[in-house]
């Protein structure tokens, strides 16, 4: 099984160490297990990858994008789905512990929920800066 998960787009343009590649679903993609994880729910998308080589790319020039699936699936498990319960979980039994009704703790534990997905909605720039991809002449 190959740790990588590629794509093959072409580019849109070259905007100082960024290159904007439009990546056109395939049809690989509607069965692929990791398909939420480059975001490639359907059509065609404009992924924008940082690199030092950018000045290399020309609109227009085909290349291959590839995401290290290993590193980046354990990472976006648990920002998605890991956090997320121990945040409801705590949230609900500590509302619970200090004698909330039923109710109260589970909307609070959904409003708990609610403000870490905001959270992370907001700080989304870093996990940019986390998550590398890699851009390949064809």
């Amino acid at each position: 099984m190959s740790r990588t998960i590629q794509h093959i787009g072409t580019v849109e343009s070259v905007e100082g160490d960024v290159v904007n590649v439009v990546v056109e679903q395939q049809s690989a993609c509607a069965g692929c297990h990791a398909k939420g994880l480059c975001g490639k729910s359907g059509g065609r998308r404009i992924m924008r990858i940082v690199t030092p080589s950018a000045s290399e790319y020309r609109s227009g020039d085909r290349v291959r994008v590839a995401l290290d699936s290993v590193a980046t699936g354990f990472s976006s498990v648990c920002y998605g789905y890991v956090i997320p319960l121990i945040v409801l979980l705590v949230s609900l039994f500590g509302a619970k512990g200090l004698g909330a009704t039923d109710g109260v703790a589970a909307v609070s534990s959904l409003i708990a929920l609610a403000l870490y997905y905001v959270v992370l909605y907001v700080v989304r720039r870093k996990f940019e800066k986390r998550i590398k991809f890699t851009i390949i002449k064809e």
